[in-house]
Order: C-alpha cells, then structure tokens, then sequence
C-alpha cells in the first residue's frame, strides 16, 4: 500500500491534508508542494552507473561503493557529483575463487567504521545460486590518498551452499543501541537472516551462534533480498527489496519497511503484519523515468536520513544508476521517500 502520511517540510512547511484511515490506526495523505520535495532528491552526475549502493563520509568526502569488479569506489564532496577514485581490490582474494567457481563482479558491500576502522563488507556468487560467500575487508581510511590507505583481506565471515535453505549475500552490518554489531543478509530461499558477530573480530563467534530470521516472503519465488537495517529513535527500521531486480527497464525491483522495538524482530509494517510472513510497506517503486528500484541503504549524515538505492534509468536505456534523496518523515515516524510523492 501507498504510505499514508503528514509530512513536515523544510522552513516550517506544513502540508494539507485528507483524513483516511489504516489497519495500522489513523494518518493523513499529504497533498505535496512538489518544489520543496524536489529539493530532497539529488540528481548525481558523473559516475553514476550503480548497483546495490552504499554511502560512508569521511571528512569532508562521501565514498560510495557499489557492486562491480574489485569493488569501485567512487567520491563525491556532496552526494551529487562523483568521480571514480578507486577499488577495494585489483585482484579477487584467492581463497575466494576457490570458494565460489565462476564468480565475478563482487556484490553488495555495506561499510561501517568500528574499532577504529573501517569494516566492508561484501559478497561474492553467481546469478541464481547459493553456493555463496560474505567476506571483510578493513582498512583505517578511506581516503586513497593517504599513506595508510589499504585493504586488507579478512577472509570469510559466512558461507551458504547447495544445501542451504538461505543465500549467504547481500551483507548489512549494523550496532544496536549497546553498540553491539550484527550482520543481515540473505536473498530469496528462506529469506532475510541475522547473527550478531564478535565485535574485536567482525564475524561470527568461533563455535558459531544462533541464526535468526527476520523477514520471508512464503510464496514462490520469494523475492525478498537487500536487507538493510537502520536505528532510530528507539527503533529499529528493516528495509528489503521485493521482486526482480537487474532486468533494466523491465526490473519490478520496489522497497519495502517494517519496523520493531528489538533489533531481532518481529517487524512489523504498517499494517501490523509481519515480514516473516511478507509484510512490508512499499517505501519506493518504480516512476515514469526511474525504474526497479532498489538494494537501498541509508546515510545518516548530521542529523539527516538519505535514502541510497539503484533504479533503472529509461533515458539511458536503463542504466542502473545511484539515486540518493533525503527521508521525510510522517506523524507515525514512518519514512517518506520523496520520489514516491512526486512520482518522478
């Protein structure tokens, strides 16, 4: 269903609104002033082809990863426009072409700064498989032109294979509200898992631990992957992506939110319908010109919440491309992406 809100604006402007009413209680449709929602959504130039983006400042630089060969890195002085500057890797890790026959482009990193550095996470596969691989990398910086700057390969956190009813990508590293870390991940099986990790190490306790999980999609094909979670105000936000992605302009790709008190679930949507049983509030599909989008993540950036995803551009013949615009937020405390108001 369409988010049912009452956006706040910039300079303290409020909209009008139209009473309706959901399973999830009372709230309000906004009738948007199109201009200062637009302001919200950062049209990137530059090197903006993109799939599965993740955005981490340092200083005064925003560094975005993305899937791709080595892992690009690309630099932006104010999420709009990027230049290339560097790569995780020049060569995949050796033990990883072991692990995973065939695999190419690494996927999906998530990058979080603990212990005085920065961890990455990425994964590595082959289109429709399992026999999969999560793996780290740290560096102290993340600026390419420092002394210190280098990648240094930390092995495998976690593995999935043909027997496995989970696929071991699409890595999300966060902190509870003890600081405490945990790992997301999963794409289609069983769907979105979770395991808190060593917080000196970065992975999972020797010996193992308990594996949760925290959203399905029951039906056939079950396409749910991309899980990112986001702390805020007490809660915790799970964002996922339904449908097919990476189809160009064919792509169904759309995000979707729940939410629950816990880091470990439930998670409820709007609707108070949980997301192991394929609930999840549409946040964002796809528009006249960008389409499928999807694989989101989110900068907090001094007090602001940039939604980060990739969507398909039907200009460009459909290019994936990074799209960044700041969250709204309405009277439930449920986000609001602008581009979902304006149905750009």
């Amino acid at each position: 269903m369409n988010p049912l809100v009452t956006v706040l604006l910039g300079l303290g402007l409020i909209l009008g609104l139209s009473a309706c009413s959901s399973a999830a209680g009372p709230s309000h449709t906004p009738t948007p002033d199109a201009q200062a929602i637009q302001k919200r959504i950062f049209d990137a130039t530059g090197d903006v082809p993109a799939h599965d983006p993740t955005i981490l400042r340092e200083g005064s630089t925003y560094y975005r990863f993305t899937t791709g060969v080595g892992i690009p890195i690309s630099c932006s002085p104010d999420l709009v426009t990027w230049t290339h500057c560097s790569r995780v890797f020049l060569a995949k890790p050796g033990w990883l072409l072991k692990a995973v026959p065939g695999v190419g482009d690494l996927w999906a990193p998530d990058v979080i700064k603990m212990n005085g550095k920065y961890y990455l996470y990425y994964s590595a596969s082959t289109f429709g498989s399992n026999l999969s691989v999560i793996a780290l990398a740290t560096n102290t910086t993340l600026d390419p032109d420092s002394p210190d700057y280098k990648w240094v390969d930390e092995g495998e956190v976690v593995k999935s294979s043909f027997k496995d009813n989970f696929n071991a990508i699409d890595p999300n590293i966060v902190l509870d509200a003890k600081q405490q870390p945990w790992l997301a991940y999963g794409s289609y099986w069983s769907g979105i898992k979770l395991r808190k990790l060593d917080p000196q190490t970065g992975k999972p306790p020797e010996g193992g631990n308990e594996v949760l999980s925290i959203a399905s999609r029951p039906p056939d094909p079950h396409a749910i992957e991309a899980a990112f979670i986001l702390p805020k105000d007490g809660e915790y936000f799970l964002f996922v992506s339904f449908d097919q992605c990476c189809q160009g302009v064919a792509s169904t790709y759309n995000i979707r939110v729940g939410r629950s008190k816990e880091i470990t679930g439930p998670y409820l949507d709007r609707d108070g319908k949980k997301m192991t049983e394929g609930g999840g509030s549409l946040v964002l599909d796809g528009k006249e010109r960008w389409r499928g989008p999807g694989h989101s993540s989110v900068l907090v950036d001094e007090g602001k919440y940039y939604l980060v995803y990739h969507a398909y551009d039907t200009q460009k013949g459909g290019q994936p491309t990074l799209r960044v615009e700041e969250f709204m937020w309405d009277d439930q405390g449920w986000p609001v992406a602008p581009s979902h108001l304006v149905g750009k």
